[in-house]
């Protein structure tokens, strides 16, 4: 299921990484493709959305579901 979330504070490679990171440790296999200019993250995933967001959020980015 492909999902897309805007996602704000993230200003680095370092910051992708850490997103990346929060949404792999729920699923593994989860493709994740970032576009820091335009605020968005794109998962395609089987996991619940607001799981993915929570994780995101954990990680200190505000997520707008």
């Amino acid at each position: 299921m492909n999902q897309i979330f805007e996602v704000t504070g993230m200003t680095c490679g370092h910051c992708e990484k850490a997103v990346t990171q929060a949404i792999r440790q729920l699923d593994p296999q989860a493709e994740v493709k970032i576009d820091r200019s335009q605020n968005k993250v794109e998962v395609q995933s089987q996991q619940p959305r607001d799981a993915l967001a929570k994780a995101i959020a954990e990680e200190g980015y505000a997520v707008t579901v």
